[in-house]
């Protein structure tokens, strides 16, 4: 007999974890953008919700412990459209260096 208990890492239900402090803040552009790249995802029948939580599943404790709400989502995000066959990880690859190209900022892409 083992000791597992029915659940896996990351799920905290029914655990002590102290008090929840609900804060009111603003969204970072990213992440605004992030969540409606989701929806329009999901939408277009790409992904569901469930295939976007299976993948922040799959990531394994130390980088859900150590990665942010939303970067969590677009590592899901990314890794359901490539299992969609949207894209190649070849294809994403050259579609970041050419992002990185145009610069840190908006104002050095601009200028170009």
């Amino acid at each position: 007999m083992t000791d597992f208990d029915g659940k896996r890492w990351h799920d905290m239900g029914g655990d002590t974890a102290g008090p929840v402090r609900p804060s009111e803040h603003d969204f970072a552009l990213w992440e605004k953008r992030v969540d409606a790249l989701m929806v329009l995802c999901s939408t277009k029948g790409l992904f569901t919700v469930d295939g976007l939580r299976r993948a922040i599943e799959d990531m394994g404790p130390d980088v859900f412990e150590n990665t942010t709400y939303y970067d969590r989502w677009i590592a899901s995000i990314n890794q359901n459209l490539i299992e969609a066959g949207t894209y190649t990880l070849g294809e994403l690859g050259a579609k970041m260096d050419a992002v990185a190209k145009r610069g840190a900022t908006y104002g050095e892409a601009a200028s170009e």
